[in-house]
């Protein structure tokens, strides 16, 4: 998937500048807070087995992408300012996950 413009995506190997304001000032991954948070109502509305081992297989692999591959690759790109921003915005909500 590529965005160009004001998107959050971008090409392998492509340099952009990191995003810090707007949601990304409360948390690093919004998206994928809204996604969870979106699994998560859903499975209340409709609870059911499939519906709850859906939202943990999404939170599980969010977190896995998050920590093994995204992270990892901003830190790599934007070094230092990356390290900073972590460690004042939490993950995936404010103050919580943050990198020290």
């Amino acid at each position: 998937m590529h965005t160009r413009g004001a998107g959050v995506m971008a090409g392998l190997g492509e340099r952009t500048s990191l995003v810090t304001g707007g949601p990304f000032a409360l948390a690093r991954n919004p998206t994928f807070t809204a996604m969870a948070a979106t699994s998560l109502g859903l499975t209340a509305m409709a609870p059911n087995p499939i519906a709850l081992a859906a939202t943990a297989v999404l939170v599980a692999a969010v977190e896995m992408q998050v920590r093994m591959v995204e992270e990892p690759y901003l830190s790599r790109v934007h070094g230092a300012v990356y390290r900073a921003y972590a460690a004042r915005v939490g993950r995936f909500r404010p103050g919580v996950g943050r990198l020290s």
